[in-house]
């Protein structure tokens, strides 16, 4: 990524369009460089944007679709290669924090489900970054998870140990893109 402050300018530059001429109501905090974490500290961007005020919420329905846009146009405004877009990430009103902690729980009785059954799980679909997080969150488990299904079906399986997965779809590392996941309950609190 080009110069983090000349990157978190221009994103400073997209948020004062959308609170002025897209009339949005909202306070914004940019953090760049070290100190851009997401609210859980689950990982590190080089640019954090946490959003709050009386349209945040806006922000945050269709389990976060518009939060997921504002990164996706501020990574392509950046000019990100895909495997980079996940350098800049967007929050508002705790969402982000509250969905890992979903998603951390969720991977915790998935775990417990199929150590006890001996039957792989299947998580509802989700968007690459949770999908990401749930495999991160499962890797210690000693449980095998792979992906699934295509486009917005794509989600995380988890299997138990010792079963056999089809190469094409085991997953290799925490960086591979399109991993396995499970259905969630509804990310909204």
């Amino acid at each position: 990524m080009e110069d983090l402050a000349k990157a978190a300018e221009k994103v400073a530059t997209l948020m004062r369009l959308i609170t002025t001429t897209g009339g949005f109501r909202l306070k914004y905090r940019i953090t760049a460089g070290a100190g851009a974490m997401d609210p859980d500290g689950f990982e590190r961007r080089d640019i954090y944007v946490e959003c709050k005020g009386p349209d945040a919420d806006l922000l945050l329905q269709n389990d976060g679709e518009l939060l997921r846009s504002l990164e996706h146009v501020a990574a392509k405004m950046l000019r990100l290669e895909p495997d980079d877009h996940d350098r800049v990430s967007f929050d508002a009103n705790g969402f982000k924090a509250s969905r890992s902690r979903a998603l951390r729980e969720a991977a915790e009785e998935a775990i417990d489900e199929v150590e006890e059954t001996g039957e792989p799980y299947r998580f509802s679909p989700m968007n690459s970054r949770e999908r990401r997080m749930l495999h991160l969150f499962l890797r210690d488990s000693g449980l095998q998870t792979a992906s699934s299904g295509e486009g917005p079906r794509r989600h995380v399986v988890l299997y138990p140990a010792g079963f056999r997965i089809p190469a094409e779809r085991a997953f290799d590392s925490p960086d591979r893109r399109n991993r396995p996941r499970r259905r969630l309950p509804s990310s909204r609190y």
